[in-house]
C-alpha cells in the first residue's frame, strides 16, 4: 500500500512538472509572438530618435549571443531600442535599467512594454540622465547609450568602474560610413585607448560603436 502510494505521488510529481514546462513554454510563445508582431507592426514608423530595425536586431542578438543580465540604457525615447533589449533580457534571465528625460515618450515607451509582457524585465527612470547615469551602483554587462552625443565620452566615464569583466559598452549614431568628425572622433579615440577594451563599428544600420572588454 505504501509503494502504491509513492508511485502515485511520483506520477503526479512528474504530471505538476510537465503542465508546469509547457504553461511556461506556451507563455513564452506568447510573449514572443506579442514583441514580434509589435516590431513589424511599426518597422519603419518609429520616430523620436529611436533606432532603426537593424540596430534593435543587433543590440538583441549581442546580448543573448554573450548571456548578458544586467543592462543600462541611456535615453530610452518612446521605446523601440527598449523592446530589442528586454526582449533579449527575457531571455537569459536578465533585466534592463533604461532612463529618459522626457515623461510624455517614457509613458509611450512603458506602454509598449508592458502590452507585450515584458514589463517584468524594465525599470523605468524618468529624470537627466546626466545626473542618474553616475548615481548608478552596477554592476553592468551591457550598456546602450543614444543620448546626448557630446555627453558620450562622460557617460562612458561614469559607467567603465561598474562594468563586469565580460562587459560591452555599445554608443548609437557611430558609423564608418561618416568619418571621424566632432563628437564621434572624441568617443572613438576616448574609448580605443581603453587598454583592457576592444572596439568596433558596425554600420549596417545607424551606426553602432561596440567595445567590449577584452
Amino acid at each position: 500500500m505504501r509503494e502504491n502510494l509513492r508511485a502515485i505521488m511520483f506520477i503526479l510529481l512528474l504530471l505538476w512538472q510537465a503542465v508546469w514546462v509547457l504553461n511556461k513554454t506556451i507563455l513564452a510563445d506568447e510573449v514572443d509572438d506579442k514583441v514580434e508582431a509589435l516590431l513589424d507592426e511599426e518597422r519603419g514608423r518609429w520616430r523620436d530618435l529611436n533606432v532603426p530595425f537593424s540596430d534593435g536586431q543587433l543590440l538583441h542578438d549581442l546580448i543573448v549571443e554573450r548571456g548578458f543580465k544586467r543592462g543600462f540604457e541611456i535615453g530610452t525615447s518612446t521605446g523601440h531600442s527598449t523592446v530589442w533589449i528586454a526582449w533579449a533580457m527575457r531571455k537569459t534571465g536578465g533585466k534592463l535599467i533604461t532612463v529618459e528625460i522626457d515623461g510624455e515618450r517614457q509613458a509611450v515607451a512603458k506602454r509598449n512594454i508592458e502590452q507585450i509582457g515584458l514589463g517584468d524585465y524594465v525599470e523605468f527612470l524618468l529624470g537627466d540622465a546626466h545626473e542618474l547615469t553616475p548615481a548608478q551602483t552596477g554592476a553592468f554587462d551591457f550598456v546602450f547609450s543614444d543620448a546626448d552625443k557630446d555627453w558620450y565620452v562622460q557617460y562612458f566615464k561614469d559607467l567603465y568602474p561598474k562594468l563586469t569583466p565580460n562587459a560591452c559598452f555599445t554608443a548609437h549614431n557611430i558609423s564608418g560610413r561618416w568619418g571621424r568628425q566632432g563628437w564621434v572622433r572624441e568617443y572613438l579615440e576616448y574609448v580605443e585607448a581603453i587598454p583592457d577594451m576592444l572596439t568596433r563599428v558596425d554600420s549596417s544600420g545607424g551606426g553602432v560603436a561596440i567595445t567590449c572588454k577584452r
